[in-house]
């Protein structure tokens, strides 16, 4: 599972001007070793991991000692080699050791998921309910109880929440405060502080914050870019009843100024289309969304979740149905019209269908691809790929999980010295 972490790039990790302290040259080592463990395609020996790093074997001997005895590495099965002497032993990432806690609130349903550091999704619990009448603060209460049983869940099989992440539909500000969601109908939700009045999530540890929120087409975005399924430069649609996008370049998460990137929803299709929940008219979610669909298909008022609901479309699109298809190709030329010109700003040459359009790909691919055909100025000598996500809908809570564990392999120091 190593490759859910596979590194973008070289981890260069530079001296402080100034000089080395012995503390810091041993957590730039822990960094260094975990993070080629992390990052590797098959186990590597010590001496293998001397040689990549420069470092000395005895002090990566001393290194993986630590990194074993603090349940961040384990040994792997030996490999077989031709000739004399044992057979090399290689290094793994532990699995019964630190976590990390993905959450995520949605317009129909909560989320709380479990990934050790190997990234074997441990703990996975949806819970279904309409949350648009519901009170920030119900909300936040329901999802602070969803993480206790996760938790209890985890420490039942022997691992350690070392930090959580939530992701939210929404704009969320450098606090961790939801400034706007409109599909919640949220504005200036102070999450940390409302969770705040519950148990604490998960265990402290130096340099992993408690809890991180961001935007949840972020966090799925990311779950694709280290499940290692594609390129690292591509766009991530997340189709529920909202719809978010996230930009990763050159394998990192694009964010803008101030983190709001990716409000793809809320491109206008039709300037003087059908209002939306923003303010706005004629937004994508307003031919595209799950909502819209629905109606299109006939299915105008149906109370599904968002899964449900694809799932249903999906079967009717299957048998033939008139009224499924229609709504799958409209929405899907929308669709296309709104990325054709993403694609055109940013040079992108893959959109990645995920969330609800996930099990819908066969049929809004089509019309997403004749529109960019016929859209995108370099779609001729340089075509676009569009495929549906490695991880479908599960993707924002299995990214946020994963976001915490990569924080720990990045500093294992931390995790460590609360030994």
């Amino acid at each position: 599972m190593a490759a859910m972490w596979q590194c973008q790039g070289v981890n260069r990790l530079a001296a402080p001007a100034g000089g080395v302290r012995q503390g810091s040259l041993r957590e730039l080592n822990l960094a260094l070793v975990l993070g080629r463990i992390a990052a590797a395609d098959r186990p590597p020996s010590r001496a293998a991991l001397a040689a990549q790093t420069g470092l000395t074997r005895a002090t990566v001997s001393a290194v993986v000692e630590d990194l074993v005895a603090g349940r961040l590495v384990t040994e792997a099965e030996p490999t077989p080699r031709a000739g004399a002497g044992r057979p090399a032993r290689g290094l793994v990432l532990a699995g019964d050791g630190p976590a990390g806690l993905g959450l995520e609130i949605n317009v129909d349903y909560l989320a709380a998921c479990v990934v050790d550091l190997s990234g074997e999704v441990r703990h996975h619990t949806v819970h279904r309910a309409d949350l648009r009448p519901v009170s920030p603060a119900d909300a936040l209460g329901r999802l602070a109880r969803l993480a206790a049983h996760a938790r209890a869940d985890a420490a039942a099989q022997g691992l350690t929440l070392a930090g959580a992440a939530l992701g939210v539909p929404g704009l969320v500000d450098d606090t961790g405060g939801v400034r706007l969601a409109p599909n919640l109908s949220w504005r200036d939700v102070p999450v940390p502080e409302l969770l705040a009045a519950y148990p604490p999530l998960t265990e402290t540890v130096e340099g992993v914050p408690a809890l991180v929120v961001d935007n949840e087409a972020n966090l799925a975005a990311l779950s694709e870019l280290h499940a290692g399924a594609g390129p690292g430069s591509f766009l991530h649609l997340s189709g529920e009843v909202g719809i978010g996008a996230g930009i990763v370049l050159d394998g990192a998460l694009f964010r803008g100024v101030r983190g709001w990137s990716g409000e793809i929803g809320h491109i206008p299709v039709r300037p003087d289309g059908p209002p939306c929940r923003c303010g706005g008219r004629g937004c994508l979610e307003r031919y595209a969304g799950q909502e819209a669909i629905l109606a299109t298909a006939g299915l105008a008022g149906a109370d599904m979740p968002a899964d449900t609901a694809a799932m249903r479309l999906a079967q009717l699109a299957e048998a033939g149905e008139p009224a499924a298809r229609h709504a799958l190709h409209e929405a899907g030329t929308a669709i296309g019209i709104t990325v054709s010109s993403v694609i055109n700003l940013l040079d992108l040459d893959t959109v990645v269908l995920g969330g609800g359009y996930a099990p819908l790909a066969p049929w809004i691919r089509p019309p997403v691809l004749a529109e960019i055909e016929r859209r995108v100025l370099t779609a001729a000598w340089s075509p676009v790929t569009v495929r549906p996500a490695t991880l479908g809908a599960t993707a924002a809570a299995v990214g946020a999980a994963g976001s915490v564990v990569r924080r720990i392999i990045a500093r294992p120091a931390g995790w460590l010295a609360r030994l």
